[in-house]
């Protein structure tokens, strides 16, 4: 066996070895001062599998390194440092998996002008690793996974000349448009097999001709507008805000509702009402609803139908839908407000869809009744503007401490009832008006001297 070690071996220009063994320690070849051309293709039995820092060490006339079919898992970044008069380096076939070459694994390699790095598994094609071969004529990259290449890394190899991309399954996206304008239009680079490369994406579409035009789309016009538009926003909002808050909301909801199909067929049916009242109230006040109210407008052979979302909603529906549901299925809807009734979300989202509606259709559906007294400043301004608007169907459960409870009572229950009727059709007569409106006015006085 040949003693690489020995003086005797100095004068060797070309070696071709195949069982060389890498302790990581010294260099096999650090004697060997005159060698030009190494060839390590193929090691065995398992090939090259790493190549530490030291490895080369005394090679400072070789020209040529042949590493081809080894299965290099560790490439030192010093490894290649003392090949500082290297021309041709081949890596061929190097590849167990997605390789990951170190930053500065070729930074002395500056007289280079072939570099074969061909499935080798390389996933990044990036400055770092090859920015150094200024002097790189031929590079061939083929069989590695990079799915873009960046055209900055080329253009710092200025003697660039030949380009092997072959079988790269380059993406045919926009990270790439900068790389097809240099293979397509750089005259000095030739890529060979340029027009048969296809995309990765689809492999009918061909990498040169790929569509770009959306890549070059000038970005800072539309950052300008839309920067211009948010901050138009950002000024004009509060001040819509303040002036025109509630006859935007309102008319954005009539517009939206002419679209709605679902809810126009509601409005069509309304005639047709289901139930005469829709109760809206939170579930603390439930007990109220179903010994107060309940006896009282449906018992007693009551001709009232009521809808309570216990008893009438339809399981496994969405409950915005049936609320939408039941404000529509309905003539009237009642809302039982409390401290309770004024915290609940959904509460809120019931109350103003029947706002909604009485807006749209021009028609009081909305009755207010307070189970307790609510100081103005703990309603909202939407709750406010309804109390306002509202002061024939706004009623208060007149508690134990007014005159005569039950009488005041049971004139709240008349009101109550003589509102959810008020503008049927179907019960209401016109002849019947004028005696009711004079009945309604009569009562309303001695319910309001009761409560006080």
């Amino acid at each position: 066996m040949l003693n690489l070690q020995s003086t005797s071996v100095k004068a060797v220009e070309f070696l071709n070895t195949s069982n060389i063994n890498a302790d990581g320690i010294s260099s096999p070849f650090e004697k060997l001062s005159k060698l030009s051309d190494l060839k390590l293709d193929g090691q065995r039995n398992h090939g090259l599998v790493l190549i530490p820092r030291n490895f080369f060490k005394g090679l400072h006339s070789l020209k040529s390194l042949y590493l081809t079919n080894n299965n290099i898992a560790f490439l030192a970044p010093e490894a290649f440092d003392d090949l500082i008069n290297l021309k041709f380096l081949t890596l061929d076939n190097c590849c167990v998996g997605v390789a990951q070459l170190q930053p500065g694994v070729f930074k002395n390699l500056r007289n280079v002008t072939k570099l074969i790095v061909e499935n080798m598994g390389i996933q990044n094609f990036s400055k770092v690793v090859f920015g150094n071969l200024t002097k790189l004529r031929i590079l061939q990259l083929n069989r590695n996974v990079m799915q873009s290449i960046s055209v900055d890394v080329l253009e710092s190899l200025p003697q660039l000349q030949y380009l092997d991309i072959r079988s790269v399954p380059l993406s045919c996206t926009c990270k790439n448009s900068l790389l097809q304008n240099y293979t397509v239009n750089n005259r000095k680079v030739q890529v060979i097999y340029l027009y048969t490369m296809s995309c990765q994406e689809n492999k009918t579409r061909k990498f040169h001709n790929f569509n770009t035009n959306v890549c070059y789309i000038d970005l800072g016009v539309y950052l300008f507008f839309s920067t211009a538009a948010v901050l138009f926003l950002f000024t004009v909002s509060p001040l819509l805000y303040v002036k025109l808050y509630w006859k935007i909301k309102y008319s954005c909801y009539v517009f939206c509702s002419w679209f709605s199909d679902h809810w126009t067929r509601l409005r069509e049916k309304e005639e047709k009402c289901k139930y005469d009242a829709f109760i809206s109230y939170n579930f603390s006040d439930e007990q109220w609803v179903m010994n107060q109210l309940l006896p009282n407008l449906e018992g007693n052979g009551s001709s009232l139908k009521l809808c309570l979302h216990h008893r009438d909603f339809e399981l496994g529906r969405n409950i915005v839908d049936n609320i939408v549901t039941a404000v529509y299925s309905s003539r009237k809807t009642i809302c039982v407000v409390s401290k309770n009734f004024l915290r609940s979300e959904w509460c809120s989202l019931e109350i103003q869809l029947a706002s909604y509606r009485l807006f749209d259709e021009h028609r009081d559906v909305l009755l207010l009744v307070f189970l307790e007294p609510i100081a103005e400043r703990q309603l909202s301004p939407y709750h406010r503007m309804r109390k306002v608007m509202l002061k024939k169907t706004y009623l208060q459960w007149p508690g134990s401490n007014c005159i005569n409870p039950s009488q005041a009572q049971e004139l709240f229950w008349n009101q109550l009832r003589r509102a959810i009727r008020a503008g049927s059709r179907q019960e209401t007569e016109q002849n019947d008006t004028d005696k009711d409106l004079a009945l309604a006015s009569k009562e309303t006085g001695n319910y309001e001297k009761l409560i006080r």
